[in-house]
């Protein structure tokens, strides 16, 4: 028992031991328990704050990924910048080299201009040493010129006085005598048809036996004649004739112009010139004074109004200072028309009046005149409004006397004196008699032919009145019989410097027209007048 009972007192004891044990244990446990407890909360403490390290970590690491790529391309700009440096110092080292070549340049530039500027200054010192002598004999030269061009104005006065003293010696009626050549519409029909032709029709292109025996002064013109008497012998009779220059068939506008020109240039100077041309229609008066399309064959008309406008501009540097202008009028049926109007013809009554400023017409168109071309233009229209029409003597006959007259006017700035002068250029109407010209069988046509054929009879009363005064002293002259004559009054009567161009055709058919014509021209030339005087503007 007493073992069992000290069993039972040992078991109670390791009982009470184990108990013990057992509750230290449990003590044990709840102290490691709170200790697990306080380190899992340490450890969630823990594990909270390493994932908010992890996360700031890697939010660092995204910044730093960040300034990483903004790095890189920080750095590959200035890369890129470091190479376009490199590129432009390279370009600079390049140009460094070459302005240093230049700069070499420039100072050896700068030495050969240092050595021009010492030769140049002692250029100047020598000119600057010379310019006072210089000054001197450019003022004696002044002076020089200032005498030179009162000799050159008292020597043209001097050549004005001369030339015109030359004109006055040949005359102041001159008769110039043209015959054309034989034109393509003057030559016979074909000779298939001779049978046919007519003895007028045989004859129209045959020549007349036309010579000029003085080969050295051109101042004859002999006509030789054939008929049959009624003996059946055959006669000849010459005319021989003689004028101030004869102008062969060959003869140019040129030549023609050649023996005018100082007319022209008298016109200048202040005197009256006149110009007509005459003869039977055909005979190439129109020609003679308008000329054809080509400069070769310009007329009369257009080269004296270039040789006016001429010497009036050679005049200019000795003082003159000129102006310029023109009418051009028409006599038909003794009406005279205004060829520069702008209405119909015979719509106005234009009267011829002579006064001591000289002739003028009324109610006329005067057009200023600035230059040669403005003169060709004028001379158009005019031609454009002339009165013509067909006659057999010429498919394009003039039926009218055309007029065209040139004022000029001049004053000379260093002397004061002043003048006035006038070219008339006339074409006469064809000269024909009746049987002729073909208008017998017409009413206008011979109104026209006997109108023409009267003013030409009165310019021939005319000469000859004239003639008859030069010899016999005092003497009516009838200017008043036509319009022609009178408004040509100055022309004739001593005041102007007149020529007449006589013009014959080459033909044997117009032989009788043209032996007409030369006796007239003849009788003109014969006419002395009177000596011309210089228009002195404002004169009584």
């Amino acid at each position: 028992m007493d073992a069992e009972r000290a069993k039972v007192a040992e078991l109670e004891a390791n009982h009470r031991a184990l108990s013990l044990e057992l509750a230290n244990a449990k003590s044990l446990e709840l102290d490691k328990r709170r200790e697990l407890v306080s380190a899992s909360d340490e450890i969630e403490k823990l594990r909270m704050k390493h994932a908010k390290e992890i996360m700031e970590l890697e939010m660092e690491a995204k910044s730093k990924a960040r300034e990483a790529r903004e790095l890189a391309d920080e750095l590959r700009l200035a890369k890129s910048d470091l190479e376009r440096e490199r590129d432009n110092v390279s370009n600079l080292k390049a140009t460094l080299s070459h302005q240093s070549t230049s700069h070499i340049a420039l100072n050896a530039q700068i030495n050969a201009l240092q050595a021009q500027k010492a030769a140049t200054q002692m250029q100047l010192d020598t000119l600057m040493t010379t310019s006072s002598d210089k000054t001197l004999e450019l003022e004696a030269a002044h002076r020089r010129i200032l005498d030179l061009e009162q000799d050159a104005r008292e020597s043209e006065m001097v050549r004005r006085k001369l030339h015109n003293m030359v004109q006055e010696l040949k005359g102041n009626i001159r008769v110039f005598c043209r015959v054309r050549p034989v034109l393509t519409s003057d030559l016979s029909p074909s000779s298939s048809f001779t049978s046919n032709l007519t003895p007028d029709d045989e004859e129209k292109g045959r020549e007349a036996d036309i010579t000029f025996p003085d080969k050295r002064d051109h101042k004859e013109i002999v006509v030789s004649s054939s008929s049959s008497s009624a003996m059946g012998s055959e006669r000849k009779e010459i005319y021989n004739f003689g004028f101030d220059r004869v102008f062969e068939p060959e003869s140019t506008q040129i030549e023609v112009f050649e023996e005018i020109s100082f007319l022209a240039q008298s016109c200048v100077d202040g005197y009256n010139v006149c110009i007509f041309a005459y003869g039977q229609t055909g005979s190439g008066k129109s020609f003679t004074m308008e000329g054809g399309s080509t400069e070769a064959t310009t007329g009369m008309i257009p080269r004296a109004v270039n040789q006016v406008f001429k010497a009036a501009d050679d005049l200019k540097s000795k003082g003159w200072e000129y102006k310029m202008d023109g009418q051009f009028l028409e006599i038909y049926n003794e009406t005279i028309n205004d060829l520069l109007g702008k209405g119909e013809f015979d719509k106005k009554k234009h009267e011829i009046k002579h006064d001591k400023s000289g002739t003028r017409v009324t109610d006329v168109n005067v057009m200023p005149l600035q230059s040669p071309a403005s003169v060709t233009s004028l001379l158009r229209v005019a031609n454009s409004r002339r009165t013509v029409a067909a006659t057999l003597m010429n498919e394009r006959s003039s039926r009218s006397h055309s007029v065209f007259t040139l004022r000029i006017s001049g004053t000379n700035t260093h002397t004061g004196e002043s003048c006035e002068g006038s070219l008339n250029l006339v074409d006469l109407a064809g000269s024909e008699r009746l049987n002729s010209s073909g208008a017998a069988g017409d009413r206008d046509r011979l109104k026209e032919t006997q109108n023409i054929n009267k003013s030409l009879s009165a310019l021939g009363d005319v000469i000859a009145a004239l003639g008859e005064k030069a010899e016999k002293g005092e003497k009516h002259i009838p200017y008043r019989n036509s319009k022609l004559t009178y408004l040509l009054q100055n022309s004739l009567s001593g005041n102007s410097k007149t020529l007449m161009i006589l013009n014959l055709s080459p033909l044997a058919a117009h032989l009788n027209e043209s032996l007409c014509s030369l006796r007239f021209a003849t009788k003109v030339n014969n006419t002395m007048i009177g000596t011309a005087k210089k228009q002195i503007r404002g004169s009584s």
